[in-house]
């Protein structure tokens, strides 16, 4: 995280995040979250108020929490703390993960309930498919649970991006952009390979030789997603200018 990032700046760019998940059709009503660490030692972090649909989140609305998903911060809003084990965890452990985001998707539950992960079937899906971690189905992950955290954290290891079998998507990113940009094209190459697998035809891969090299391609970006991030809160600037309330 950029060392002249401010709470309110912060606060605009997860609320953003929030309006574009629900802009693309990848929420799951008031559930699951998008989470990002406030600047400081402390372990704060900025949450979506429970119950709310993403649509209408605002940056003023968003409540800080500490590591254990408890509010930090006076507030009317309800917070989910069960809701927040899953962030709580990568958070407490990746501190280079200043952003955690979590979706129950239907193209992500169906790729999380399949053997074999993100196939190479789509440029899109090479990015992912050599750099996905994976873990197991453990219930609903919820605050009786709490040994779950080592595992999510040995699972998702130096990955930026994970499938949680049976249960929905995970990106992290050092920025919101970052984390963003990993889930929305990681949702993308989902729906590829659910809508390739549909038509019942034969799939081609590229070989191994040309996916180690389109992955490396990909590896050599910088300032991942921030291009596509600008552009996109310029829209939500003229269409949705509530979310920076």
């Amino acid at each position: 995280m950029d060392a002249g990032t401010t709470e309110q700046s912060l606060r605009e760019d997860l609320a953003a995040a929030y309006r574009l998940i629900a802009h693309f059709g990848m929420t799951d009503l008031v559930y699951t979250h998008l989470s990002v660490r406030l600047p400081g030692d402390a372990n704060r972090f900025l949450v979506n108020p429970y119950g709310f649909l993403f649509e209408e989140i605002t940056a003023s609305s968003l409540v800080i929490v500490d590591a254990d998903g408890q509010p930090a911060q006076r507030t009317s809003h309800d917070v989910n703390p069960a809701g927040f084990v899953i962030h709580s965890a990568i958070h407490r452990e990746h501190h280079d993960a200043a952003c955690v985001m979590h979706t129950h998707t239907l193209a992500g539950m169906v790729i999380a309930a399949q053997e074999g992960g993100i196939l190479p079937l789509n440029q899109i899906s090479i990015e992912f498919c050599r750099d996905v971690a994976f873990h197991s189905y453990e219930g609903v992950a919820a605050d009786d649970n709490l040994s779950e955290r080592e595992r999510l954290v040995r699972d998702l290891g130096k990955c930026k991006s994970m499938i949680l079998a049976n249960h929905g998507l995970l990106t992290v990113g050092a920025t919101v952009a970052e984390a963003f940009y990993r889930m929305y094209y990681l949702e993308q190459a989902c729906r590829i390979q659910v809508a390739a697998q549909s038509t019942g035809a034969k799939l081609i891969t590229p070989s191994p030789a040309m996916v180690d090299r389109t992955f490396a391609q990909f590896q050599r970006e910088e300032d991942k997603g921030m291009l596509v991030w600008t552009a996109l809160k310029r829209k939500l600037d003229r269409e949705q200018p509530g979310y920076r309330e």
